[in-house]
């Protein structure tokens, strides 16, 4: 457990602050059979990243989920599922940040908005080769997933 010891300037006691993990939480966004929604990353660290972010104080992890995604893609999405946690301290190279990863369904036309530059759709296949944070990995687990599922979710698209 990182603790780092300070000392109250008004009495010299010593008082202990802890260094934890930061909770975010990534959407894979389904859009209507045609692929998932990626972003185009306008701040560090760039390349092409499943929209998500960081957990507000008192949000819950599904509110945040759903939240991130009209914020970075436009889209209302519906959760089907919490798919996996990453918590590798080396996922993000700003800080020791821990993602519960959802997927999603949205309909619609994704647009670029907060943190992104760009979005697009993108199929296994052609996913772009610069994917941030440990993304490369997460999507590989998800396309396993898929795989194993027998392909995408039936629901009444």
């Amino acid at each position: 457990m990182a603790k780092k010891e300070i000392h109250c300037p008004y009495c010299g006691k010593a008082i202990f602050i802890y260094q934890n993990p930061i909770p975010t939480v990534d959407i894979i966004i389904e859009l209507e059979r045609r692929g998932i929604v990626l972003i185009e990353r306008k701040n560090p660290p760039y390349g092409w990243a499943i929209p998500g972010g960081f957990v507000d104080y008192g949000e819950s992890l599904e509110r945040a989920a759903v939240r991130e995604a009209k914020e970075e893609t436009g889209l209302d999405i519906e959760l089907i599922t919490q798919f996996h946690t990453y918590s590798d301290p080396r996922r993000d190279p700003r800080h020791h940040t821990i993602t519960t990863v959802y997927i999603a369904r949205a309909k619609g036309i994704p647009k670029a908005g907060d943190d992104a530059k760009g979005i697009g759709i993108f199929t296994e296949k052609d996913l772009p080769k610069d994917l941030a944070f440990d993304h490369e990995r997460i999507l590989r687990d998800y396309f396993t997933y898929r795989t194993k599922d027998k392909g995408w979710i039936k629901s009444s698209w």
